[in-house]
């Protein structure tokens, strides 16, 4: 069958040529991004109690939200957090593959039938869900040289003119811009002057809900006799500050008004005051940009900055934007360097294909089908949904290296059969197809099922195996393609037999009969100096008589290294069971995690503050870090923001500041690991705060920060006070590990606060109720949402509060009045004590428990799988009635152990059972599959030699190379097979010929996969350390399997052919079975006499023509 792709070589090229069209079609339509999409979906429920604290929030709030949510389809977890801003929020985290927008409306419905139960303060100012994106894309800043606009400009002007414009970028999940500074009416109330005039907050709530208003007064003329129409308008709700100080609040009827202005001081300001930001130290606001699942990466952010470029002509003058964070760095360099690693691969591995065939013709063939392969898995990668990301090419890389294989079998076998005497490139290719084409599909059948079971896994671990297994095996199957249909055609057309090639060889053939005919002492001389006939040959004529001396000696060597392990079994043996029992102790001391870090070009320094420090407090520390750290060369721009970090959350206590260094060309000797080490030196002396610096994550969608994060649990309802002494215990135990470099919590109960008591005897006395004493507490100093207003084509709220003098200490509640039953002001100290106690300043839920979060980093030298045991067994000395449990990142690391352990175990089962079909038995398989563990040796030698620990790259790696180190034993097994079974050699003599035969092709593939891979291993810059994991595990593995792997093979195929001929009896011949088909009997009894096994009964080579 496979004869007519020899005979029709255009029917060939037009089977590739189709290939590579849809490739091309495929590559052109791919989205581009930076890891496939394998954060699992979130929602996020936020809702704000304006004056509320942690406690309030969490129990008015959290809790029934949480009892609704609970259980909603697709839920793996459910985190939540309340602060004393009045802010609470809820993360509800789904399985990966769940539909993120059908999750938003399951969630939303749970919530509807929650709102009932919820303050009406809350749903008044309205709960929100919505999908929560899982990376920020790009981060960018708007800053200002002019003193005239501050923050709260800056924040309105990008929501107004910015955002907007951004959201609407195909391909943008969500813009938001950091801190809640959006425009609002403040109204500032005089408590005291309102006392005097009998009012309270009440009063000046009814007020703007009488006064402003929309309306519809309707239309003159309607349905009636009237030539003409007119609509009635109101001026509708007010717009600017001078309306709302003129809003009337009492008239005594003769003329004299009272305005909201003469009790309240009122201003266009924001709708908070808990955070500021800077950037080079000039007033700024952060925006951030997210994407859509499944959408280009590098478009969106194309797009948004080709926006903000647009925009930047219309800015008032004195305004500026910078990048902050933009992933396309890191994506344009790591994915530069791994296009660059690929245009290595190529030419490395021609270069050895080169060396070993001296060939030109022969290397042109594999430069074209090579990149049949590469180019038609973008098609199949667009049919399963995949993306351009690191792991797709870095699958493209390995496959360079594999696909070359296939083709490398062909050429080579055509080539032995020139050299073995055929003169015509057809027939040598037909019949060389005749005798690797099961060796072919048995290769290919067994590095796809390898793949096979990668299809399996679930979660975040699954996306990553089956992007990266997926494209392998499709790279590999169309190699296959290749092999069965251009390689030989391209064999056929091209190749020429060695010693036929034109009149030069005829005349050196001619020449050397006339030395014969008449020979010449002196020129025999001549002939004999290997020096002198040495320089009348070309370098390359020199060359290749040099390699293929020293390959020919190379093989003897060889053969008697294996014949003397083969006249050793047992020996052998112990070898293979050594090599195994050394796997399994460098897979076991291997330290593991779950990806390697990355510099990815930013570094969050988070500032936190004694408890009850002011926001101007933290500001000046704040300020004081982040000049320091722009003094860093490295540093290329930074975002100063206080009020809020990445490991605490908000409060006035706590500030961050987001560093973007250089690109890495330009900081070649400064790693963000090295300008972490600098920050830290340059911040020692300051005492007034705790400033730690962490990374950027490599895989966003997980939290902010790298390293490891945990959730301690309080399940037995203890007091704020226990659970913190008992987490507090917990981390010392914790920071005593060798694997830690530090293990911290943000949770503070130390926080300065006042119990407020309410003495309900005497507010029932004066007529009063208790809700309205709290409700003028909850006006006064926590601020009431209390109307609404239209500027600037968006709606804005207005809101009600103590001007900031009544608010600045406990003091100030003495001008604080409420009206009694007599409409006679009383002052809220009659009815309320203050009692100072200290609490938490945010309280956090993890499944329904309270819970204090943990984050942590590893020791150098440790990995985080070393931290994440050493969590686990600390926390076995918790006390009965607490737990914890794994978030983000670690809970993804901590549940993929054990599915790699299954999926390495279904791989070698697959590769068994496609062997036991292949080979009709059980037995044989054994010699391919303990071959295996030889050169797995060498991939975890390899990890510990260059430090690598053992994550999912790794692991990958490994997967891929039982399927190469099985190839290995099948082009040795399947040739020794053939002569045993077909032409009925001894065990021993087919082992050794199918060791020798098949040496070459596996030298050739081998060193062109290792050499196309050594730049993957010397990797620096953007992604280095993924490219050296998955360079080291490889080139180690396929090393050792090659060097050492090979003079075991046919010793395993000795043994285990001969066990198998113990069972079941000597294998017939081929020319048993024909005469046996013949005859249509068995083959002859004892006694009788058998066909003799004559050399002349054997094929033999088509003779060279003279």
């Amino acid at each position: 069958m496979l004869k007519i792709f020899i005979e029709r070589p255009v029917l060939s090229t037009v089977i590739s040529v189709i290939i590579v069209l849809l490739g091309v079609l495929g590559l052109l339509q791919l989205p581009i991004a930076q890891y496939p999409d394998i954060s699992p979906p979130t929602v996020q429920v936020s809702a704000s109690y304006a004056g509320a604290n942690a406690d309030v929030v969490l129990k008015s709030v959290l809790v029934p939200l949480e009892e609704q949510i609970n259980g909603v389809e697709g839920m793996t977890y459910m985190t939540s957090s309340a602060t004393n801003e009045g802010a609470g929020s809820i993360q509800v985290y789904f399985n990966v593959g769940t539909d993120p927008d059908q999750a938003a409306v399951d969630v939303q419905n749970r919530v509807a039938s929650a709102t009932s139960l919820l303050p009406q303060e809350v749903t008044l100012a309205g709960v929100t869900v919505r999908k929560q994106q899982s990376s920020n894309l790009l981060i960018f800043a708007l800053y200002s040289d002019n003193p005239a606009y501050d923050q709260t400009f800056l924040q309105n002007y990008a929501q107004i003119n910015i955002v907007p414009q951004i959201k609407r970028v195909n391909g943008v999940g969500n813009s938001n811009a950091f801190g809640s500074r959006d425009y609002a009416m403040r109204v500032w109330l005089k408590p005291d002057v309102m006392a005097i005039y009998g009012l309270t907050p009440a009063d000046i709530s009814a007020a703007l809900a009488d006064q402003n208003v929309e309306a519809a007064p309707g239309k003159f003329g309607e349905n009636s006799d009237q030539s003409f129409q007119y609509v009635i308008k109101y001026t509708g709700k007010l717009v600017s500050v001078e309306q709302f100080e003129n809003i009337i609040l009492k008239s005594n009827g003769q003329g004299q008004l009272l305005h909201l202005k003469d009790v309240a001081r009122l201003e266009l300001g924001a709708q908070a005051y808990s955070s500021n930001s800077a950037t080079f130290g000039k007033p700024s606001v952060g925006i951030s940009v997210n994407q859509t699942p499944g959408s280009n990466a590098r478009e969106v952010i194309e797009n948004s900055l080709a926006v903000l470029k647009e925009a930047e002509k219309s800015f008032p003058a004195g305004i500026h934007y910078t990048n902050l964070v933009n992933i396309n760095d890191f994506l344009d360099a790591s994915i530069d360097k791994v296009i660059h690693t690929l245009l290595e691969c190529f030419a490395l591995v021609f270069l050895v294909i080169f060396i070993f065939l001296q060939d030109f013709r022969s290397t042109i063939i594999h430069g074209v089908s090579v990149p049949v392969s590469i180019i038609g898995t973008f098609f199949f990668l667009k049919v399963f949904g995949y993306s351009i990301n690191l792991l797709t090419l870095f699958a493209l890389v390995l496959a360079i290296g594999i696909v070359v294989d296939d083709a490398i079998v062909v050429v080579e076998a055509v080539h032995a059969k020139l050299e073995g005497g055929y003169t015509s490139p057809r027939k040598a290719a037909i019949d060389a197809m005749n005798e690797i084409t099961g060796a072919i599909l048995s290769i290919t059948l067994v590095m796809a099922a390898v793949f096979l079971p990668v299809t399996f896994i679930s979660g975040s671990v699954g996306v990553f195996y089956k992007q990266f297994g997926i494209t392998l095996a499709v790279a590999i199957l169309i190699s296959a393609v290749n092999a069965l249909t251009l390689c030989p055609a391209l064999a056929a057309l091209f190749l020429k037999p060695p010693h036929h090639e034109g009149e030069a060889k005829e005349g050196e053939a001619a020449e050397a009969k006339d030395s014969q005919e008449n020979p010449d002492p002196k020129a025999a001389k001549d002939s004999k100096d290997p020096k002198e006939a040495s320089k009348k040959k070309g370098f390359m004529q020199r060359f290749s008589i040099a390699f293929n001396a020293a390959y020919d000696a190379l093989v003897g060597k060889y053969t008697k290294a294996v014949t003397f392990l083969s006249a050793r079994k047992w020996v052998s043996l112990i070898a293979v069971a050594g090599f195994g029992a050394g796997l399994y102790f460098l897979m076991t001391t291997t330290p593991s995690s779950f990806v390697p870090n990355e510099d990815m070009g930013t570094i969050f320094v988070n500032v936190s503050l004694p408890p009850a420090s002011t926001l101007e407090r933290t500001t000046a520390v704040n300020t004081e870090v982040d000049s320091l750290i722009r003094t860093i060369p490295a540093v290329r721009g930074t975002l100063r923001i206080t009020g809020q970090n990445f490991l605490a959350g908000q409060g006035s206590a706590y500030g961050m500041v987001i560093v973007r260094l250089k690109p890495w060309d330009e900081r070649k000797k400064a790693s963000n690991e090295d300008v972490i080490k600098q920050i830290t030196k340059l911040t020692a002396h300051i005492r007034a705060g705790d400033i730690r610096s962490i990374s950027q994550p490599t895989i966003t969608g997980f939290g902010a920060t790298g390293g490891f994060t945990f959730q301690l649990q309080d399940k037995g309802g203890h007091t704020t006070a226990e659970f913190f002494k008992v987490a507090q215990d917990f981390l010392a135990e914790l920071n005593k590990r060798p694997e830690i470099q530090y293990a911290s919590t943000a949770f503070n109960p130390g926080f300065p606060q006042y119990q407020l008591t309410v003495n309900v005897a005497k507010v029932k006395a004066a007529g009063l109720t208790e809700k309205d004493v709290l409700n003028a507490m909850q006006v006064y100093y926590g601020g009431s949402y209390a109307s609404n207003f239209n500027q600037f084509g968006k709606q804005y709220r207005v809101m009600v509060q103590a001007d900031t003098s009544y608010r600045a200490n406990p003091e100030g509640l003495s001008k604080v009045f409420v009206r009694n039953a007599d409409g006679v002001m009383a002052p809220l100290t009659e009815f309320v004590t203050l009692t100072r106690i200290y609490g938490p300043e945010s309280l956090s839920r993890f499944n329904l428990f309270t819970s204090i979060s943990v984050n942590g980093s590893p020791k150098e030298g440790s990995s985080s799988g070393e931290a994440l045991i050493a969590i686990q067994e600390v926390a076995q000395k918790l006390p009965a009635g607490y737990g914890y449990e794994f978030s983000g990142i670690s809970r993804e690391e901590e549940g993929s152990g054990k599915q790699s352990l299954y999926i390495f175990a279904l791989s070698l089962v697959f590769v068994y059972l496609l062997l036991s079909a292949q080979y009709e038995s059980y037995i044989l398989p054994f010699a391919v599959l303990l071959s295996i563990p030889i050169g797995l040796c060498g991939t975890y030698l390899f990890a510990k030699i260059f430090g690598i620990d053992n994550n999912i790259y790794l692991q990958i790696s490994v997967i891929m190379l039982i399927g190469l180190l099985a190839k290995n034993a099948i082009l040795i097994i399947e040739f020794s097979l053939a002569r045993r079974r077909d032409d009925g050699m001894e065990i021993m003599e087919a082992a050794l010929e199918g060791a020798k035969a098949r040496l070459r092709p596996i030298l050739m593939t081998s060193f062109a996969f290792v050499f196309g891979l050594m730049p993957l291993l010397f990797a620096s810059g953007a992604g280095a350390n993924g490219n050296k994991s998955i360079g080291a595990g490889a080139i180690g593995g396929m090393l050792f399997g090659t060097l050492v792997g090979v003079f075991f093979i046919p010793v395993l195929f000795v043994v285990f052919e001969g066990l198998q001929e113990r069972i079941s009896g000597p294998p017939k011949t081929k020319e048993q079975l024909e005469k046996e088909e013949t005859e249509g009997g068995p083959p002859a009894k004892d006694g009788e006499p058998k066909p003799e096994n004559k050399p002349q009964d054997k094929p033999q080579p088509e003779p060279a023509v003279a």
